[in-house]
């Protein structure tokens, strides 16, 4: 008879296989995989090294490290991923939330006054838009996403973490609210990646990650800039605030297009803790 798996053995030999085929990070994926799996945290799994495991254990395991293998992102292995300490659900409708846009979060509450409305152009998984809701509680979001999959995830999130009072919309950038709705406070996180340069985003990124949420339109990456600034002079009050994120190449044609927006001044680039220039502000000129 086969002697039984013991845990810590399979995890080290998962973790052997994944260096093997260049995964990052080999043990972290081998250990939030099997604590998926075994329905446990991944300290319970060194607390438990010498358990056997059983063979459909083995063989659910198995078969997530071999995705994992073929560089397939560990937040839609797992099915979920943290987010400023929210754990959202993800899969392959929403882009993965990232640390830069953490940042964008930490703008957006800095410059949003109390009781501010706000509003998340394309809101993906609801990461941005949740956030603001638990950080302060003050705040009217509203969320706006054209894809029927991620809208239907995020509204989930929002559902599973209480956050019940952000308003979820269906829509193209500004094509879901009324004419006459106002905010003090616009994000977004649009898509900034030219589909001429994929070389500009890893690969797992472009295989996986939902190409109308990462690809501007063919040699015009600051298409999704113009869409957003066209439609402060409508949407955003006197006095404030369009933050959005963007990335290396894009940037400088990002910030063009706020430059261009008449109503908006003081439009400026910051960078994020790389030293990368990833965040752009624009304020609506009070009137006189």
């Amino acid at each position: 008879m086969e002697p039984p798996k013991i845990l810590l053995g399979v995890l080290e030999a998962a973790e052997r296989y994944l260096a093997g085929r260049g995964v990052d990070a080999p043990r972290l994926s081998a250990q939030l995989l099997l604590a998926k799996v075994l329905g446990v945290d991944r300290i319970q799994l060194y607390l438990q090294h010498d358990r056997p495991l059983g063979e459909a254990e083995r063989g659910r395991y198995r078969e997530l490290v071999a995705r994992r293998a073929r560089h397939e992102p560990l937040a839609y292995l797992l099915g979920s991923w943290s987010f400023r300490g929210l754990e959202l659900a993800v899969d392959p409708s929403v882009l993965i939330p990232r640390p830069e846009t953490e940042g964008l979060v930490d703008l957006a509450l800095a410059h949003a006054p109390q009781g501010a409305r706000c509003v998340d152009l394309g809101t993906g998984s609801g990461a941005i838009a949740l956030a603001l809701a638990r950080e302060r509680p003050d705040l009217r979001v509203t969320a706006i996403e054209l894809s029927t999959r991620a809208l239907a995830l995020a509204r989930r999130n929002a559902e599973r973490l209480g956050l019940t009072s952000v308003r979820f919309l269906q829509g193209s950038w500004w094509q879901a609210l009324g004419v006459d709705e106002r905010f003090e406070l616009v994000v977004a996180n649009p898509p900034y990646v030219d589909p001429a340069r994929p070389d500009l985003i890893a690969d797992d990124v472009r295989r996986y990650e939902p190409a109308e949420a990462l690809f501007t339109p063919p040699g015009d990456p600051g298409a999704p800039y113009r869409a957003i600034a066209a439609g402060l002079a409508r949407h955003l009050v006197p006095g404030g605030w369009c933050i959005l994120e963007t990335g290396v190449v894009t940037d400088q044609a990002a910030l063009a297009a706020l430059r261009a927006t008449p109503v908006l001044t003081d439009v400026e680039m910051r960078c994020d803790a790389a030293g990368l220039p990833r965040y752009l502000l624009g304020r609506r000129s009070a009137p006189a």
